[in-house]
């Protein structure tokens, strides 16, 4: 099925797609402005490092609570009450302008990301409820690309308008971006958005990891973002390499805009390969997950070694567009097994366990650069070996047949 022709005859996938578009083009525009803030007010590493952390930490804390919510509560209303939080905290950027304000950054993002610790886990809960099976793998790949463009869009438009205008201008942008989401988002028709799981009882969170526990094939599927997450130290260095390996003429912003827009036309890249590699059998799956492992250490080896920033946006390219496969890949692979009444708890403990290892990653990034004073080439090349351990792992699941049963 086409993209064109899914969002035309479903509009409930068409109005979350929408409110997708809008948020996640505001939230790229933002990020790019953040970090260059905390560059410009600390010149540290380890305070991109830090607020890398402060973006993905609070998921993994809050996650497998949010997730029991989500299960219990109208999936649409948990989306939308998030967005209006995230439209209501964010203008709190526009008060940082000193080195002693750095502290209100991380305050005001930490609290953003813990309304997206509930919104994120209740979009991909609330996927099988608006699609049909056979909708589901072009509806998470068009999910994928419009991340992939949004980031890629956003990152650009945002590294050239701080350059230009200022960092108050992608703040204020990004605070009315949720507020387009949330209406979208109301405009969806869902029958079916009371959650299964009424009782306490039955949508405990000691309950969905029993169920985990039980479901192996689960298990194996929650561990494909976890294993990708290193990526959270490796998009610390990224940040490094924009600003001062292989900078671009205009400044930190500049450098790390093209950095994170090569990252979000790799994972559109990733989004189509995809939907043209598996199309709609499942069956490819499993098989799809080791190459996409071994092709982004590879990426991520000539990242290490490149030259210059062009050099090194193919290098993101490439790389990205094997996560990308990895994200759709494993999404779908929940979204066919799962049943609904788990299903947001499942989804909120595989994003609190990615954030985890994405914020560990992270962390230690900024440690390695500023502490242990370890080169930042040095560094990514030893993110780009761990992926390696995945492949093989993937490589041996997919020659036994390790494929998700069908739900």
């Amino acid at each position: 099925m086409r993209f064109r022709q899914l969002l035309r005859q479903n509009p409930n996938v068409r109005w979350l797609w929408l409110g997708q578009v809008v948020s996640q083009f505001g939230d790229w525009f933002n990020v790019v402005a953040v970090y260059a803030l905390l560059l410009d007010l600390t010149a540290s590493g380890t305070a991109v490092a830090v607020m890398m952390v402060v973006q993905q930490l609070p998921i993994a804390i809050v996650g497998p609570a949010a997730g029991v919510l989500v299960d219990r509560l109208d999936r649409r209303r948990v989306m939308i009450g998030a967005d209006l939080v995230r439209a209501a905290v964010l203008p709190g950027l526009l008060l940082v302008d000193r080195p002693e304000d750095v502290w209100l950054a991380y305050v005001v993002v930490g609290a953003a990301v813990i309304a997206t610790a509930f919104f994120e886990p209740a979009r991909s809960a609330i996927l099988p409820a608006v699609a049909e099976r056979e909708e589901l793998l072009p509806a998470n790949a068009l999910s994928s690309g419009t991340w992939s463009a949004m980031l890629a869009v956003g990152a650009a438009l945002g590294g050239a308008v701080v350059t230009l205008v200022g960092r108050d201008a992608a703040f204020v942008i990004n605070a009315f971006s949720f507020l387009a989401s949330a209406v979208f988002i109301a405009r969806i028709d869902l029958p079916r958005a009371a959650p299964v799981a009424t009782h306490a009882g039955d949508a405990g969170l000691l309950d969905g990891v029993g169920y985990i526990w039980r479901s192996r094939h689960v298990m194996a599927a929650l561990s494909v973002k976890s294993a990708w997450a290193i990526v959270g130290g490796i998009l610390v260095l990224v940040t490094v390499f924009g600003e001062r390996v292989i900078p671009l003429r205009g400044g930190a912003a500049a450098g790390i805009g093209v950095l994170y827009a090569a990252r979000g036309v790799g994972a559109g890249l990733g989004a189509l390969l995809t939907r043209a590699w598996l199309g709609s059998d499942e069956r490819l799956l499993t098989r799809a997950l080791a190459p996409a492992y071994f092709g982004i250490g590879v990426s991520y080896l000539a990242l290490a070694s490149a030259p210059n920033i062009w050099i090194a946006s193919l290098a993101m390219i490439a790389a990205h567009a094997g996560g990308s496969v990895l994200w759709v890949a494993s999404t779908v692979m929940l979204q066919l097994s799962v049943p609904d009444r788990y299903r947001g708890r499942v989804f909120a403990i595989e994003f609190a366990l990615l954030m985890m290892v994405s914020s560990a990653a992270s962390y230690l990034a900024g440690v390695g650069l500023d502490r242990l004073h370890v080169g930042p080439r040095a560094l990514m090349a030893a993110h780009a070996a761990w992926f390696a351990v995945p492949a093989a792992a993937w490589f041996f699941a997919a020659r036994r047949g390790g494929l998700p049963p069908r739900r």
